[in-house]
């Protein structure tokens, strides 16, 4: 067992740097043949990488975008009867309800730790580059984004609690609702106990049956994925946005690399007392994974794979606190909203102020619980934080239209911090509930 992990660890991160050269390479050749020779390229594009989704698309064949969509949507298949049927059977499997209100405390207090430092780590780099006028650029040139509109953060905790079950089921963007339900229902069972029965089955059964097919997903085709989703991702990245917001680029992502290498190190050190770097180094291919994928949903597999088999997590805890973390655990994106919201504000004119960043910090945190664990999804939110903030007028809008322009690499790096904090969280609880195996966490 240990074996295969670490072949799938070595596989995936020979396909991260793969797939970063071979990106970073069409990159320059995109650069290239856009100045001198613009047909090549569209032809390229169209054979390779095109979304054959989009409109006027239709004569292209896109083999990278059709490959990496094909993955993602067997992933994102599952999520919805995946964290309902986790969530729904740790719920059964705690019959103490003093046990269950303690675990869930600590998980929401573990959550809440870790975003407050990553928050106050985000206030005081954007503080120190508004002050330096690091972000003060030239926007002048972007076209103002169009049909994005901001909405009351705390409708979030309103639509948690959906009105209609057919619905919820539907999609995967109602995750916190799903989250609810299988609360509901987990809990009505264990109440139950043995007057519920068939159901109660039919949720292990389909359990069992989804983690056979994504283990099978994740072991045999997951290195591959990454390979194509990163290629595919910095080829079509033009560089004609990125001189202006380099400043924005640089910050965020220095930012999110050193909360993901030496935060949740320090937080497993202190709240456990564990040797970090055993967790450090056993993430590392979930870190890839959300990475390449940027969406939360569809490294929860994997995530809950390495944190019960390597991080030696209890099954019940890691079921319970992991899906709940990718709904409502969204350290990465807070962090990349509150310094592109700093950003933003320094670049249209706002006065930046400890007592702004700090209300930008409490809008970031509640807008990012709600944000749909997909790719692309915590920019979007952003204008949430804007329009609290009441950063609208024609120059914030024009920054936030070249946020959205530049964003997706850093995206996949927020993905990345997002899915690392569930685990560690899952760690720190598993640990203070004597449900860690610790001799399989310090195993190599």
């Amino acid at each position: 067992m240990k074996k295969n992990q670490n072949r799938l660890a070595i596989q995936m991160a020979i396909a991260l740097i793969c797939g970063l050269t071979f990106g970073s390479l069409f990159l320059v050749l995109r650069e290239h043949l856009l100045d001198s020779n613009p047909n090549l390229w569209a032809t390229i594009n169209k054979l390779l990488f095109q979304d054959i989704s989009a409109e006027g698309a239709t004569d292209a064949i896109g083999i990278f975008y059709i490959l990496g969509q094909l993955f993602l949507n067997s992933m994102q298949l599952v999520i919805v009867p995946m964290v309902f049927t986790s969530i729904a059977l740790a719920m059964c499997r705690i019959s103490d309800t003093k046990t269950l209100g303690r675990l869930s405390y600590k998980t929401i207090g573990g959550f809440l730790i870790t975003s407050l430092f990553a928050l106050v780590l985000a206030g005081i780099v954007g503080l120190v580059a508004n002050q330096f006028g690091i972000f003060n650029v030239n926007i002048d040139n972007m076209s103002a984004q169009t049909g994005t509109t901001g909405s009351n953060p705390l409708l979030i905790f309103v639509k948690a609690i959906p009105n209609n079950i057919t619905s919820v089921f539907a999609t995967n963007g109602s995750i916190l609702s799903i989250v609810f339900l299988a609360v509901v229902t987990g809990l009505s069972i264990n109440h139950l106990g043995e007057q519920i029965s068939v159901l109660k089955k039919l949720l292990e059964d389909v359990n069992k049956i989804i983690t056979v097919f994504l283990t099978f997903l994740i072991t045999k085709f997951g290195p591959f994925a990454i390979f194509v989703l990163l290629t595919r991702t910095f080829a079509i990245y033009g560089v004609e946005h990125l001189k202006p917001a380099l400043a924005y680029v640089i910050t965020v992502v220095l930012t999110l690399l050193v909360f993901l290498t030496l935060g949740y190190a320090l937080f497993i050190f202190i709240m456990t007392r564990l040797n970090p770097m055993a967790f450090v180094k056993k993430t590392a291919k979930v870190a890839m994974f959300g990475f390449s994928t940027s969406s939360s949903a569809a490294t929860l597999p994997l995530n809950t794979k390495t944190t019960t088999e390597e991080l030696g997590v209890n099954k019940e805890i890691a079921s319970f606190i992991l899906p709940l973390g990718m709904t409502i655990n969204m350290n990465g994106t807070a962090i990349m909203q509150v310094i592109a919201a700093i950003f933003i504000a320094s670049s249209a004119g706002y006065q930046v102020t400890v007592g702004s960043i700090s209300l930008i910090a409490i809008l970031a945190l509640i807008a990012s619980i709600g944000t749909p664990a997909a790719p692309g999804a915590g920019a979007v939110i952003l204008f949430t934080v804007l329009s609290g903030m009441g950063y609208q007028n024609d120059a914030a809008l024009l920054a936030y239209s070249l946020i959205l322009a530049i964003n997706r690499p850093v995206e996949m790096l927020v993905t990345a911090l997002n899915v690392v904090g569930d685990a560690a969280t899952a760690v720190a609880v598993a640990k203070s509930e004597n449900a860690l195996d610790e001799e399989t966490y310090h195993s190599l």
